[in-house]
């Protein structure tokens, strides 16, 4: 089993299409990178704490790489949108990967380097080394299974998992 802590925006769009990919384990949302020790949702929203939202997902190399991580990962969000995506705004909504190893670094370095070639606006996704991770709250985890029906999932949620599900037919459980 490996593991990858990733932020792209809201985590309840990311975990939301990681628990949908075959070989993942767990998807479970979370913060990290900031100063306070076991961070509330409410104070991470003050953008004081420096965390960001983000997933630790666990899985299993042998169905899903980590360069496949990746390829979902850059393609459910803008990593080209500073402390933003859509209208989330905040530092807590970076584009952030925090590696475990030196071979997840360099996977992560290598992507983003042949993902630059490819677009017009410079890429700000953070690589950083994994600082320590903390659980959110328990009504964060598995969110859109808990509420299909409210707005914010119909009319962000919903469609990157639509969209992970039309380009990547080969990674759906």
């Amino acid at each position: 089993m490996q593991t990858a802590i990733v932020g792209g925006g809201c985590f309840w769009c990311i975990e939301a299409v990681f628990t949908r990919a075959k070989g993942v384990l767990s998807a479970i949302s979370g913060y990290a990178g900031g100063v306070n020790p076991n961070p509330t949702y409410e104070q991470i929203c003050t953008g004081a704490t420096g965390h960001a939202e983000v997933i630790k997902i666990t899985f299993d190399e042998s169905i899903i790489t980590y360069e496949d991580i990746l390829d979902v990962f850059f393609e459910i969000h803008d990593p080209t949108t500073l402390n933003s995506q859509g209208g989330d705004r905040g530092t807590q909504y970076r584009s952030v990967i925090y590696y475990l190893n030196e071979e997840q670094h360099d996977a992560a370095e290598a992507k983003i380097e042949d993902l630059q070639k490819k677009l017009t606006s410079e890429i700000v996704t953070e690589l950083s080394p994994a600082p320590e991770f903390f659980d959110a709250e328990g009504y964060h985890q598995d969110y859109l299974t808990h509420n299909p029906s409210q707005g914010y999932c119909q009319a962000v949620v919903s469609p990157k998992v639509q969209k992970f599900m039309m380009k990547f037919t080969e990674l759906i459980k």
